[in-house]
C-alpha cells in the first residue's frame, strides 16, 4: 500500500499559517465586510447606530404633550400681555389726571350763564400753574352723554351743566384747594372736580388686575413644569428597560439625559412658539378691532380702559421670552427629572 504523508502547512515566518490560494483573511482592526443579499459582500461596514431616537418622536403622547405646552405658552403670553397693557393704562391714566381738571358750573334762574363761565375763565387763569381753559360746547357735551342718553340729543332744551376744561402748566402744582373755594365763593354753581377719588379707584383696581395676572402667570408656568414632569416619567416608564440597560452596562446620567433633554427641548420650542404667535395676533386682532371701532360710544369706552390693545416693542419681546423660558424650562425639567430617575437606579443597585 502507498504510505500517505500529511503535508503541514506553510508558515509565513510569523508563526501562523500561511493563506491558502482562494482564502483571504482580514487583517487586525479591519471590520468584516457587511453580507449582502445571496451571501455577496457589499464593502460596506455594518454601523452599531440605529438611527432611531432613545425616546420615540412621533406619537399620540408626543403630539398631545405639544398642544398642552402651545396652550400653556398661549396662555402665560397672553396673562403677560395684559398685564402689560393694564400696567400701561394705569400709567396713562396717572399722567392724564396731573394735566386737567374740570370746572363745573351748574345753571341756576336769572344767572347768566355766559358771564359766568367768563368770570370763572379769568379767576382759573389768574392763578399760577394753570395754562389754559377750555369750554365744551354744546356738540361736545352731547357725545359726552350720548353713552347713557343716546344720539341725537338736544342740549340747548336741558338743563345741562357747563364743563370746563382746566389744563396745567407741566410739572406745576397750583393750589386746588384754594381754587376750589375761591370758585365756589365767587361763581353760582360752580365746583371744581380734580378726578382723584376716580383715578385712585381706577389705580387700585389696575394694581388688583396686575397682582392676579402675575399669580396666574406663575400658575400656568407651575402647571407647565408639572406635566413635562409626568409626560417625561410617562416616556421613562415606556423605555424602562433600554434606560435600566444603558445604566448597568455603564452609560452616564447625563448621556441618558441627553436624549430626553433634547426630545422634550424640542417639543417645547415647537409647542411654545406656537403658543407665543398665537397670542402675538390676539393682540394684534384686538388693536385692529379697537381701531375700527374708536368711532363707537363702545370702541372709545374701551379705549379709555384698556388703550389700543398694542403691547408694543417691549410686549412683543417679553412675549418672545417667555416662549425661550418655557422652551427652557421644559428642556431643564425632563433632564431633572431623568437624572433623579436613575440615581434612583444607582441607589438602588448600591444596595447589598
Amino acid at each position: 500500500m502507498t504510505e500517505q504523508h500529511h503535508i503541514p502547512p506553510a508558515e509565513n515566518g510569523t508563526g501562523e499559517p500561511a493563506p491558502r490560494s482562494g482564502d483571504k483573511r482580514v487583517s487586525a482592526g479591519q471590520k468584516p465586510a457587511e453580507q449582502g443579499p445571496a451571501g455577496r459582500k457589499t464593502g460596506r461596514v455594518p454601523s452599531l447606530y440605529s438611527g432611531k431616537s432613545l425616546v420615540p418622536r412621533e406619537g399620540v403622547a408626543g403630539q398631545a404633550l405639544l398642544t398642552v405646552i402651545a396652550i400653556m405658552a398661549f396662555l402665560a403670553c397672553l396673562t403677560l400681555g395684559a398685564v402689560m397693557l393694564v400696567r400701561d393704562t394705569a400709567r396713562g391714566w396717572q399722567t392724564d389726571i396731573a394735566k386737567e381738571v374740570t370746572v363745573q358750573i351748574r345753571p341756576f334762574d336769572n344767572v347768566d350763564m355766559e358771564a359766568s363761565i367768563k368770570e370763572a375763565s379769568q379767576l382759573l387763569l389768574s392763578f399760577e400753574g394753570i395754562s389754559k381753559v377750555t369750554v365744551l360746547n354744546d356738540e361736545a357735551t352731547a357725545k359726552l352723554l350720548e353713552p347713557f342718553l343716546g344720539s341725537g340729543l338736544q342740549v340747548e332744551e336741558l338743563p345741562i351743566p357747563t364743563l370746563m376744561t382746566v389744563s396745567l402748566e407741566p410739572g406745576s402744582r397750583p393750589d386746588l384747594e384754594t381754587i376750589r373755594q375761591r370758585l365756589a365763593a365767587e361763581i353760582p354753581g360752580a365746583s371744581l372736580d380734580d378726578h382723584r377719588n376716580w383715578v385712585d379707584r381706577l389705580n387700585n383696581m389696575a394694581g388688583t388686575t396686575v397682582a392676579a395676572g402675575i399669580v396666574i402667570f406663575l400658575l400656568v408656568m407651575t402647571a407647565t413644569v408639572l406635566t413635562v414632569v409626568f409626560a417625561t416619567r410617562g416616556a421613562m416608564a415606556a423605555n424602562r428597560e433600554i434606560v435600566e440597560v444603558l445604566h448597568f452596562v455603564g452609560a452616564e446620567r447625563a448621556f441618558i439625559a441627553r436624549a430626553f433633554e433634547t426630545h422634550f427641548l424640542r417639543l417645547g420650542m415647537m409647542g411654545a412658539l406656537g403658543g407665543g404667535l398665537a397670542a402675538i395676533f390676539v393682540f394684534l386682532g384686538l388693536g385692529i378691532w379697537t381701531s375700527m371701532s374708536r368711532a363707537t360710544p363702545q370702541g372709545d369706552q374701551v379705549s379709555a380702559l384698556f388703550g389700543t390693545f398694542a403691547v408694543g416693542p417691549w410686549g412683543i419681546l417679553g412675549i418672545v421670552l417667555v416662549s425661550v423660558a418655557i422652551a427652557v424650562l421644559t428642556g431643564l425639567t425632563s433632564r431633572f427629572t431623568v437624572m433623579r430617575h436613575v440615581a434612583q437606579l444607582e441607589t438602588y443597585g448600591a444596595k447589598p
